[in-house]
Formats: C-alpha cells, structure tokens, sequence
C-alpha cells in the first residue's frame, strides 16, 4: 500500500516511497518453482514401463499396479496434508514432502523385487507427492489471495501438471539412451534444489509478514489453525458428506482423473508404441499437452474470476467427452491428426481445477475449502489409479 509523503525542509512534498508488491506474489512464484521442480516424478511410470519390464520381466500390469498405489495415496494424503499445512503451516509440511520424494526415488536405484517398486514408487513417493499437488496450490491460493484467485489457481495448477509433462522428453531420453536409474536420480535432484527456496522464502501465512491477503479488506480476520491435523481433515469429510455439491464435484472429478493422469497420462506412450510410435516420440507428443495446458488452465483460471464455475465445468467436460471419441482414429493416422488431438486435450488437460476450488470455496467457505477440496482430489486419483 502507497504511504503519503510528507513536507521536505522547503515546503515541498518529499517523493512518495516506490510501491512495493505485496508478499503474496513471492509466495506464489516460490510456490510455482516447487511445483514445478518437483512435477516430473508423477511423469515417470509411463516412460519406465519398458525399461523395468526389460530388466526385471515385471509385466506391464504389476508396474502398473505400482503407479496405481502412487496415484491412489497422492489423492488420498491430498485432505490431510491441508489439515497439516493449516496446522504446522505451508514450510515444514513441504520441506518433509521434498525430501521424502527425493528419498523415495534415490531409493528405487537400488530395487530388484517387484514389491519394492510398490513401496517406494507407489507408498512413499505416493504420499510425498501427495502433498505437493493441488492440494498445495488451493491452500497457497485460499490463504494468500482474494484477488486474482482464480487465476493464481490456474496458474500453479498449470505449473504442476505441465511441469511433469515437460519433464516427458528428457525423462523418456535419459530411460531409452543413458539408463532409467537416471531418471530416478533425476526427480531426487529437481525435488532437493528446490528446498533451499522453500525455506528461505516460502512462509506461512500474510500475517507472518504484518499483512492481509493480497486483495482482502481491512475487517479480515485471520482464522485460528486446527489442533488437530486428522481431526480437521475428518471434520471436513463429514461437513461435505452432507452436500449434494459435494458429492457432484467428486463424481465430476473422479471423471477427470480417469480421463487424465489414468488414461492418457499412463497409458499414452504404451498405446503409441503399440502403434509403431517411438518411445521419445510418443513423449514429446505428450509434452505437447503439458505446453498447451498452460494456455488452459491459465484462461481457465482467468474465466472462473469472471463467470459461474458450474457453467465452465459442463462445458470442460463435454469437450473432454468429445476430444475421446477421436483418440483412437487419431493414433491409427498418426501425423498432425495426432498432434491436434494432444494439443485440444492439454487445453482442457486440467482446466477443470480452477472452477472447482471456486466451488469448493463458494459452498464451504474459504478456510475449510482446501480441505474439502483434497477430499474432492482425492476422487479425482481414485479415477486416475482405476485407469493406470
């Protein structure tokens, strides 16, 4: 906020101090970087898939069962690591998550059984991640903003599900040409050097710089953190069970799970080379949806500011309905059939993000909303590890 300058020696006003911005925003880029950084570990199951079958002689189905236990606990730890974050706050509860994806991927260079892939790729790097997902992004938008919500929302959104489709062609290279162990020692590496910005920028809350939300009036209250991390994230479950919103934002979701990070995300560069498509190929046409999924869930974001969410929600997920119905005509052509398939599906890859925290904060109010939401999350990797 500008201060008033005050009267120099000569009667003159003295310069009016340069307009600084508000803390939000380095919240929100220390926030974008992590997740960022740390997104390329949940693009890793559909480019080791080959290589672990190739080595160990794991079937396709028991590599697959790994990725559903990961995508499963990244959504059901997504409730209770908002509870955590409002009651330990955002820095601690994402410094343990970063280390705990970087331990669990250090860890599986090492693996030579199958339940040892279920338990570091799918158990403990599944409930590390899980607290670096959308669950991050609603809690820093809730607490952080007033203003602009939607399109913070968006945009961290965005962060998250294009970083790990960024990461595809180098993951998908340094898998088929150098050793998929490099691949793991390279998710430990991007999740560790992020961690020193964690600590030296992320904080908490507004009030921990002598501020408000960015956008918020001078009568904000600043709310009072639960006691009780599991008892919150409980507590919120049994609030939400009782709306019939809810539980249309969990069958809506548990769709766009199925239809993403399950089908596509998953199953896209197996069903490729199934078609004659090489491995990097079929990754850089995934990376393609990462890309155009900025646009979308940007505009998304800027829309869900704008108009009702529930009206951006029907039409999101018609035009997923629609974009399916061509996929399998698309990979028999190949070419630029193939190429605007994967460019309209990242419009629309997770658009579906912004209008649906804004629901969840609408009908639950601002401070329960991330927890609601990491419920409504958690649905949404319930549809994705059905379709892994």
């Amino acid at each position: 906020m500008q201060r008033m300058g005050t009267a120099g020696p000569a009667g003159t006003a003295a310069p009016t101090p340069a307009r600084r911005a508000h803390y939000a925003w380095v919240v929100f880029g220390v926030t974008f970087t992590t997740l960022l950084a740390a997104a390329g570990f949940r693009s890793t199951p559909g480019v080791l898939i080959e290589p672990l079958e190739a080595e160990f002689g794991w079937s396709k189905a028991t590599i697959g069962g790994a990725a559903s236990v990961n995508l499963l606990l990244f959504g059901l730890i997504g409730p209770f690591a908002a509870a955590l974050m409002a009651r330990y706050g955002l820095r601690r509860v994402v410094v343990a998550a970063l280390f705990t994806i970087s331990v669990g991927a250090l860890a599986t260079t090492q693996m030579v059984a199958a339940w040892q892939l279920v338990l570091l790729w799918g158990v403990v790097v599944g409930l590390g991640s899980g607290c670096m997902a959308a669950v991050f992004a609603a809690t820093v938008a809730n607490r952080w903003f007033v203003a602009r919500r939607g399109l913070v929302v968006g945009a961290l959104t965005a962060a998250s599900a294009s970083g790990q489709l960024v990461f595809l062609p180098l993951l998908s290279y340094l898998a088929s040409e150098v050793g998929w162990r490099w691949v793991s020692f390279t998710i430990a590496a991007s999740a560790l050097a992020v961690t020193p910005l964690v600590v030296l920028a992320l904080r908490d809350r507004p009030e921990d710089v002598g501020l408000r939300p960015y956008g918020a009036t001078e009568d904000y209250e600043p709310p009072v953190p639960p006691r009780n991390p599991i008892g919150d994230a409980l507590g919120g479950l049994r609030d939400a069970w009782r709306s019939g919103a809810f539980w249309l934002l969990v069958g809506s979701f548990w769709v766009c799970g199925l239809s993403t990070n399950g089908l596509i995300q998953t199953h896209f560069i197996p069903a490729a080379e199934d078609h004659g498509i090489h491995a990097t190929s079929a990754a850089a046409l995934l990376a393609l949806v990462g890309l155009f999924d900025i646009a979308g869930t940007l505009g998304s974001g800027w829309l869900t500011d704008r108009y009702d969410p529930r009206k951006l929600l029907v039409v999101y997920y018609g035009l997923r309905g629609l974009s399916l119905l061509v996929l399998h005509p698309a990979l028999e052509a190949r070419g630029f059939g193939l190429a605007g398939f994967m460019v309209f599906y990242g419009l629309d890859w997770v658009a579906t993000v912004p209008p649906t925290v804004a629901l969840c904060t609408q009908v639950f109010g601002r401070e329960r909303a991330p927890v609601v939401f990491g419920w409504v999350f958690a649905a949404h990797q319930v549809g994705a590890a059905a379709a892994a």
